[in-house]
């Protein structure tokens, strides 16, 4: 599948599941030194080669259409480790309002309820609140000093990278899920896993989770 169709067919999925409500959303996928952005005001699940601009990774365009104003949230998650080829930024909806709470802990806004959200997404934090498109986004994305491929952005929506555009979609599809359980279980005396079994998860899936740092990071430990 050519870096093109890998795009268009992640915003026919994002949309099919219900992560991407009218014009919302965008979604990247790194071809080289080239990254493929979904246009601006497009909608996700009737993209067309037309609706794709090209960017270098210092954010210059090189041709198609003019790209989604949150393109340094893309750029910033692709510096921030070569192995992510895809990213996908989504408002939907229990990822929205799970935004617009106070997050879990410091290194994930979202509570490990479930084992599918430790071993598939890992430690999400909350980012701070930036207006939709301030380049802000993505200065915030590049500085979190923990270890991550997940984050939500407050009071806004989430934004995933993964090896490729089917597994940032997947990894959407299980944040999103994550946040719903989170939401229907607040204010009631839940049952977190507890730290020894997400940090067997962790080592088992290769998930950063348990308030891992990056490398060089100065932040310290957050065992929540």
């Amino acid at each position: 599948m050519s870096p093109v169709d890998e795009l268009l067919a992640a915003g026919a999925r994002v949309v099919a599941d219900g992560l991407s409500p009218g014009t919302s959303g965008n979604i990247s996928v790194r071809d080289g030194d080239r990254v493929l952005v979904s246009g601006s005001g497009t909608s996700l699940g009737g993209l067309g080669p037309g609706d794709v601009a090209v960017l270098d990774l210092d954010g210059h365009h090189l041709g198609g259409a003019r790209p989604s104003k949150e393109w340094p949230l893309h750029l910033a998650f692709y510096a921030r480790d070569a192995a992510h080829r895809a990213v996908v930024h989504v408002h939907s909806p229990y990822a929205v309002a799970a935004s617009c709470l106070e997050p879990w802990s410091e290194a994930s806004a979202v509570p490990p309820l479930t084992p599918y959200y430790v071993m598939r997404v890992g430690q999400a934090p909350l980012l701070p609140y930036r207006p939709p498109g301030d380049p802000a986004l993505g200065d915030d994305l590049a500085a979190c000093p923990w270890e991550l491929r997940a984050a939500l952005l407050a009071n806004h929506g989430s934004v995933l990278a993964g090896r490729d555009a089917a597994e940032a979609c997947e990894r959407a599809v299980e944040l999103e899920e994550a946040c719903r359980i989170t939401l229907l279980t607040t204010g009631l005396p839940r049952r977190e896993l507890t730290p020894e079994a997400t940090r067997h998860l962790a080592a088992r899936w290769s998930s950063p989770w348990g308030g891992r740092t990056r490398v060089g990071s100065s932040a310290g430990p957050s065992e929540r």
